[in-house]
């Protein structure tokens, strides 16, 4: 979707939200939320997103939760609506005022169904986190949901940004070293930018990505929709666009494939697939796909 803003200053907004949002600074909130008020679905989906960061960096409650609940409801494109009430979520016990809209955003059959599972899933963890503000309870796991201790929240942040007890952290822990080491054995491949991969067809696309100086994230680690792990091959940060190859024809890598593109839908994320028969045409392909998405190389 287009910008109604000018480019210059659509680019300077989109750059100032993604640093605002790196900075963990609580003090930048009110710059955010005016972001939050600019035409471009872009910003303001950025901006929800950096509030929602803020969250755990001690940022007013009271100040983004109203900021959030009015994007929540009125914003004009899906994803922003999406974005708001995930930060919403962050905000735990402080957004119970929200949760009568978010019931309402739920049961809407009008609005996207990523919206409608977000809203519900806001719902839930605000009134949980409403009732372990009572009951004292600071954290729960997000596997199992027990009480989490703050040694365990720090051990399981420190190695996966998640909140994990001690039983489910050596689960986790197990199932990602074997994924892992299987991973690696098949990167093989490297890339003009020293980066390895897996295959011909990854390596023509970070190529091109390095070609014009996207930053890029190459089958970044532990990066979670919904419940599920999704490890995408390529993850632009900068412009928060997913870039899958999709490189073989194997009933079994058909399934996951489709498990995968099935996720990315669900939760709203903007994906470009590419598949072999795409790559003599590359640069044409992801040009317009980005552009598509708002972007102009």
């Amino acid at each position: 979707m287009k910008s109604p803003m000018l480019p210059k200053d659509h680019h300077a907004a989109v750059q100032r939200a993604l640093a605002l949002g790196r900075s963990g600074d609580p003090a930048m909130l009110p710059e955010l939320v005016a972001l939050l008020r600019l035409p471009s679905h872009e910003v303001q989906r950025l901006a929800a997103s950096a509030i929602g960061k803020l969250a755990q960096f001690g940022a007013d409650a009271e100040t983004a939760v109203v900021a959030l609940a009015a994007t929540a409801r009125e914003g004009r494109h899906p994803q922003t609506q999406q974005y708001a009430i995930r930060a919403l979520q962050k905000y735990g016990a402080a957004a119970k005022c929200c949760v009568a809209d978010l019931r309402d955003l739920a049961r809407n059959p009008a609005h996207r169904d990523y919206v409608r599972t977000a809203a519900a899933t806001a719902v839930a963890a605000i009134e949980q986190a409403a009732k372990d503000a009572l009951a004292g309870v600071k954290r729960r796991c997000q596997r199992c949901d027990v009480a989490v201790s703050a040694g365990e929240h720090a051990r399981s942040q420190q190695a996966f940004q998640r909140v994990y007890c001690d039983r489910c952290f050596d689960e986790v822990f197990l199932e990602r070293r074997k994924f892992e080491t299987q991973v690696e054995i098949n990167k093989t491949i490297e890339a003009i930018d020293g980066t390895v991969v897996q295959s011909l067809g990854e390596r023509r696309i970070a190529e091109w990505l390095t070609a014009h100086g996207m930053a890029y994230r190459y089958d970044a680690k532990f990066r979670i929709i919904a419940e599920f792990q999704i490890r995408p091959d390529f993850y632009l940060p900068e412009l928060d666009v997913y870039i899958e190859y999709w490189g073989l024809d194997t009933p079994h890598y058909k399934m996951s494939m489709y498990k995968k593109q099935m996720l990315y839908q669900q939760e709203g994320k903007q994906v470009i697939s590419v598949h072999p028969r795409d790559l003599s045409a590359l640069d044409a392909l992801l040009t317009a796909k980005l552009r598509l998405f708002g972007y102009a190389l």
